[in-house]
């Protein structure tokens, strides 16, 4: 009997573990404090789109770069919770690329090293990591052109390539999806706020880097499309939709 009961509860735990997807990025993926709204990261919605067999943890952190983002032990705390199953989403690149933000920036050379060993180290616990390049500012230089503004988008390709790991250009997507609106349309996805409209925003903000709650919202839809597009698992995880949401149209 006592060898049975030793039994089951190792078996359990192999079926306890929920598959958990972790979230590693800067404030354009992150949740943010009451304060801050309505900026939203795309991290926020993303997380609703999955059934209860996934969980999202998002440590996606403003201002942080992967340098900061190890140094801060941030990575370490996702490293040693994976499991087997488990999946990592990467996309840093919009403080590592700031020069002028000594706290936070990273050499060419060292943000691809830090991207190589999110992969391995993510690999090693048998886990699957899912590595995106940053998504687009919103810098129009001609009516229906936007400028590209992330010279560290195409290390985070090279990147990909050498390590042969699931990849979706997240920094091409977004900018055509923008693009595609034209200044006025794509603004509304951003933090464009007037002066008086908002108490957290009193004097106003015109953000060209942070969603809003329907840019964020668009942005993880993107991401969901590209999940389906490559038949990446987390497309098996989806939420069953309420019956009577299929009787709607649009």
């Amino acid at each position: 009997m006592k060898k049975l009961l030793f039994s089951l509860l190792m078996i359990v735990p192999l079926f306890c573990h929920a598959e958990t997807v972790y979230m590693a990025g800067d404030s354009t993926m992150a949740i943010k404090d009451v304060k801050d709204y309505p900026e939203t990261g795309w991290g926020v919605p993303f997380q609703y789109f999955f059934d209860e067999s996934v969980t999202v943890d998002n440590r996606a952190k403003n201002g942080r770069s992967t340098r900061t983002f190890i140094e801060e032990g941030r990575w370490q705390s996702i490293a040693e919770n994976l499991h087997k199953g488990d999946t990592v989403i990467i996309q840093f690149g919009h403080n590592d690329e700031s020069e002028h933000k000594t706290d936070r920036y990273t050499t060419p050379a060292q943000y691809k090293a830090n991207l190589s060993r999110f992969i391995r180290e993510t690999r090693e616990a048998g886990a699957s990591p899912l590595l995106m390049t940053p998504v687009t500012r919103r810098y129009f230089e001609a009516p229906n052109r936007i400028e590209h503004t992330h010279p560290y988008a195409s290390l985070a390709r090279e990147v990909a390539a050498e390590e042969a790991v699931d990849f979706i250009d997240m920094e091409k997507v977004t900018r055509e999806y923008f693009q595609a609106m034209g200044d006025a349309e794509s603004a509304l996805r951003f933090m464009h706020i007037p002066p008086d409209t908002h108490p957290n925003y009193p004097v106003g903000v015109r953000d060209n880097t942070h969603f809003n709650h329907l840019g964020a919202r668009e942005v993880a839809q993107l991401v969901l499309e590209q999940l389906k597009q490559m038949e990446h698992p987390l497309a098996q995880h989806l939420r069953k939709p309420d019956p009577k949401h299929l009787a709607l149209e649009y």
